[in-house]
């Protein structure tokens, strides 16, 4: 069989996302994203998968974008329901970036609730970006529930994500900071502050919430 000089460079593309070297790996990922193949979307979502530097899983991640969403969409679809929690966490960050809607029902509360706190971020922030209009509402009622939960930067990519529904997530975030749990209660207004005054901070909005929740305030109070 005869090797066409395509070929030899798609094999040595497929070898290179593997290599010891990270530097080698950016560079076959570059290479793959700059002259998109289909024969390269199943390897790119497979590393993505396994991939340890952050540097080289955002470039997976350009590469699959670089493809036809009709190639990419079935694959990282199913990536999402994947047992490894870095594949779910990629193909999520993934599907955000390409911003298909037709992804949206793979955002499921479970995986929005994923007990893995990178998978959940980017459950997320994908469902910010793929949620249909007059579902936003329904979105925030399931994000308030995991109120309260991790390090400072679980807890910032929830508000985050809160705030970016706007106005809609007002109610479920007032109800919230009623809760029995303190730290729902700091976290939803230490949110509502930051989404006062993007430029109070999340350390500053947090340690403001938790004095309102020591005094037994709900920071809802009038005047």
């Amino acid at each position: 069989m005869t090797v066409t000089r395509q070929d030899a460079d798609v094999i040595r593309a497929l070898r290179g996302l593997e290599d010891s070297s990270s530097s080698v790996r950016l560079r076959a990922t570059l290479a793959v994203g700059t002259t998109p193949d289909p024969r390269f979307v199943d390897k790119l979502v497979e590393r993505s998968a396994v991939e340890p530097e952050f540097y080289v899983r955002d470039m997976l991640t350009w590469a699959l974008t670089r493809h036809p969403v009709s190639l990419t969409l079935p694959v990282l679809l199913r990536e999402v329901r994947s047992q490894r929690g870095q594949a779910r966490s990629q193909a999520l960050h993934t599907l955000s970036k390409i911003g298909d809607c037709e992804a949206w029902p793979a955002i499921t509360r479970t995986l929005l609730s994923d007990a893995d706190d990178e998978v959940a971020r980017s459950a997320w922030r994908a469902a910010v970006v793929l949620v249909p209009e007059g579902e936003e509402s329904a979105l925030a009622t399931v994000l308030v529930t995991q109120l309260g939960r991790g390090g400072r930067e679980t807890r910032l990519s929830l508000s985050r994500a809160l705030i970016a529904l706007g106005e809609v997530a007002g109610p479920a975030l007032v109800a919230a900071t009623t809760a029995p749990d303190p730290r729902v209660r700091a976290h939803a207004l230490a949110t509502q502050r930051l989404s006062r005054d993007p430029d109070a901070g999340f350390e500053s909005a947090i340690e403001e919430a938790k004095r309102v929740v020591a005094l037994g305030g709900s920071g809802q109070e009038g005047p």
